[in-house]
């Protein structure tokens, strides 16, 4: 019986991963998330041919660097689920989201691209496809407690928390304004007086 050994990554492989990704986030935060991807290479010293064999696609890069964010939307959903309160803990988590879909500029598009596609071959679909079900998680609590419309799904609200990301990184609205689209997102998804009977 041959026993195959297990090779483990190269330190240098490993060394040129994190100094990609650290590069990345900051264009990402500095540029946006359409930046040179050449330019990142070049910033973290390394060649575009490592930069590529390390993440193929700019949607790979994304998704790692993303990954390497989620600490903080991990916290804040936690802290949304203490919350006594089925409203309270999904309008909590609608914030966090839509905070996290706002990282970067131009984060928003790719995002809900991945999320109507749902292309498993797309790197950004599985972390959209979990950022949808905890979505679904808060909704279907505030559901059973009547106090969010049966009809509404976690994707519509995925993308609607999305969608005031990206609203919020074109730099032109106001607070007021902002405040209003949040009012009329709730007002979507939201239960009020004498509308619990509504189909």
């Amino acid at each position: 019986m041959v026993t195959q050994t297990i090779r483990k990554p190269r330190a240098d492989m490993l060394r040129n991963r994190a100094l990609i990704l650290e590069t990345a986030q900051r264009h990402f935060l500095q540029q946006g998330v359409n930046t040179s991807l050449d330019a990142i290479a070049k910033e973290a010293g390394v060649g575009p041919g490592t930069l590529y064999r390390h993440f193929p696609t700019r949607d790979g890069l994304l998704a790692a660097v993303l990954q390497t964010r989620a600490d903080e939307l991990t916290q804040r959903q936690a802290a949304a689920e203490e919350l006594s309160d089925p409203s309270e803990a999904l309008h909590a988590w609608l914030h966090a989201l839509e905070d996290y879909l706002n990282s970067f500029s131009g984060l928003p598009e790719p995002l809900m691209a991945a999320a109507r596609a749902s292309e498993p071959e797309n790197p950004l679909t599985l972390p959209c496809t979990e950022l949808i079900a905890t979505t679904d998680e808060f909704l279907h609590a505030a559901q059973k407690a009547g106090a969010a419309r049966p009809e509404v799904g976690g994707r519509a609200l995925f993308l609607a928390a999305a969608a005031l990301a990206w609203v919020r990184g074109s730099n032109s609205p106001d607070d007021a304004a902002l405040a209003g689209l949040r009012r009329l997102l709730a007002h979507g998804y939201e239960v009020g007086p004498g509308q619990e009977d509504t189909p």
